[in-house]
This record gives C-alpha cells, structure tokens and sequence, in this order.
C-alpha cells in the first residue's frame, strides 16, 4: 500500500480479525496476495462507492479484489467474520452475547439503471427499486438483513428475515420481543410469531399529531442503523446484481462499524 485511505483498517484492526478469514488453501501455487490490502480494497469500494473496476493501482487487481470478495459471500466467511464481531462488540459493551430484544423495519431504495433482478414498486414510498428487511439489536448491531423486490409487503418480507434470525440458534437464545412500527400490525402476524418463534411482537406507534423525526422507545434504534448505512456510498442506492450481494455489502458495513469499535 501507498496510500491511507480512510477506509482502510489500521493494523491493529486487521490483526483483530485477520484469524477469521480463510488460511490459503494447501497445494499449488504459494498464496502472493496480502490478505489486508484485498480487505481494504473491499472496504475502499464500499466506503467510496467506486466500481470494482475503478480501484485505485495501489491496491491488488481489481479482478482479485472481487474474486476474494465472490468466494467469501458463497463460502459464509462474511456472515461468520460479522457474527464473531458481533458477540464481542456486546460484550464489550457491557452486554450478553445474545440480545434479549430486537427491533426490525425495512427501507426501499432505488436501484441502478442496469439492474433488473429482483426489482420492483413501492407504492408507499413511491419507490422503484429493492427493500432492505433489517433486523438489529438495541444498541443497532445488525442480526440479519435480507434485501427483497421493494413490491414485497413489510409483513412477508419480516417473516423471512426472522426465519433468519431464528436459524441463528444459540447465538439469540435470550431472544423474546421484537419491536416493529405500525406497518407490521395485525392480529394474525403477531399470532403467527408466538407460534413460530415463542416471541412478543410490540408495535410502536408514531403520534399522529407530531411531524418530523420522532423518537419512537426502542424502535428508533433501527432507524439509526440505517442512517449508519448512508456513511457508505455504495449504499447509497442498490448497485448490486444480486440482493444476495447487496445483503453482503451490508453485513461489510457493519463490520467496519463493529471493528473500530472494538480497535
């Protein structure tokens, strides 16, 4: 490296997660690629919002750069780096690894001109484009996200994104309220969580006579994660192919967020 950027991870960050990523494989050629500089790399098209062909020279080639970045979305390392992150950024916080409450909520946002998959019209909002189900803890750590059609109903897109959070096992064992604005309401949801997942769907309701941002308890921690995301200019609209590569580029994100915390 030839320059500090400002997104890179200084190394006392690097060396806080550097034993999370894969060892190169045995057999064939020596890996000749620094690990530190491809993660930077990566961080450096997320923070800047650049494309991966328009990475500066100084750091490994781009094809590289997103060949590591490919395999570790389909292997899970960037699901398994987040999750590890994720525990000690609790506890350093003076938390228990697993959260007891949660909050979730979702956001659309435009998608670039070229992508056509999963896409579609957000009549609320007026949007065209994808929808990002997101569900955090309250201290606005991200558990699952998962990045639909901006077509897809709050309501269905919840119930994926919670089926994920349950598949976290152990992880969120302590886990028994979620809280969700009035666009999650119904008899027949809430029933349908308790049965599913034993847990307490609370709503919270913004006050009618009230305009502007309002501080909704507990819910508006969610709303802040999602402001978080808008430091990142790749984030900024969904650029990605694939909503499973969106979802990764948010996992990335957070952490980021999580290991400068820690570092």
């Amino acid at each position: 490296m030839t320059k500090a950027y400002p997104s890179n991870l200084t190394w006392e960050q690097w060396e806080l997660i550097s034993g999370l990523f894969p060892e190169a494989k045995k057999g064939g050629r020596p890996r000749n690629t620094v690990m530190y500089a491809v993660v930077n790399a990566i961080l450096y098209v997320l923070y800047e919002g650049c494309s991966w062909r328009g990475l500066p020279g100084d750091f490994p080639p781009w094809q590289t750069v997103y060949g590591y970045f490919l395999r570790w979305r389909v292997d899970g390392t960037w699901l398994k780096v987040h999750d590890k992150l994720y525990q000690w950024a609790r506890v350093a916080a003076g938390r228990e690894p697993s959260p007891s409450e949660a909050a979730v909520d979702s956001q659309s946002v435009e998608t670039a001109t070229m992508i056509y998959q999963e896409v579609g019209y957000d009549a609320a909002k007026k949007i065209h484009g994808r929808k990002r189900h997101l569900t955090v803890d309250l201290l606005g750590l991200v558990l699952r996200v998962l990045v639909t059609s901006a077509s897809i109903p709050e309501r269905q897109g919840a119930k994926k994104v919670l089926e994920q959070v349950h598949g976290m096992g152990g992880k969120v064992k302590r886990l028994h309220t979620i809280w969700m604005d009035g666009g999650y309401r119904g008899e027949e949801f809430a029933r349908w969580v308790i049965d599913m997942f034993r847990w307490i769907v609370e709503i919270v309701l913004r006050p009618l006579e009230q305009k502007g941002f309002v501080h909704l308890p507990k819910r508006w921690v969610v709303e802040r994660t999602f402001g978080w995301l808008n430091w990142c200019r790749r984030l900024s609209k969904d650029y990605e192919h694939l909503p499973e590569t969106s979802e990764t580029f948010i996992y990335i994100a957070m952490i980021r967020i999580m290991v400068r915390r820690l570092a």
